[in-house]
């Protein structure tokens, strides 16, 4: 299985940016996909998670301003970024969970955002 993150860029605060994560080697029907991010100096952080069933989940310094999104067909998942700030600056990681415990998780290679202010 392997993820490709793109779509990240240099932005203006205020700006907006959209995301894909591709998944080959395998599908993201019943998985649970997720955006994190990790900044220099500080741990890697959720961003939004995509169940198959049931609401996504979202960390509380992107509420109300990022979404996440799936498109199971084309095996992507999306994170739509609005009112983008310099605090969002970071590189984006995808991962695909395992189905269960005993199933591995992946991650794609990363994708850097930079939010100028």
């Amino acid at each position: 299985v392997q993820l490709q993150a793109s779509g990240g860029g240099l932005v203006q605060a205020g700006g907006s940016l959209r995301l894909s994560c591709v998944v080959s080697g395998g599908d993201i029907l019943h998985n649970v996909i997720s955006w994190y991010r990790q900044a220099p100096g500080k741990q890697r952080e959720l961003v939004a998670e995509s169940r198959s069933r049931g609401p996504s989940k979202y960390g509380d310094s992107v509420k109300g301003r990022h979404t996440i999104s799936r498109d199971n067909s084309k095996n992507t998942v999306y994170l739509q970024m609005n009112s983008l700030e310099p605090e969002d600056t970071a590189v984006y990681f995808c991962k695909r969970e395992g189905r269960n415990r005993f199933l591995p998780d992946y991650w794609g290679q990363g994708t850097q955002v930079t939010v100028s202010s």
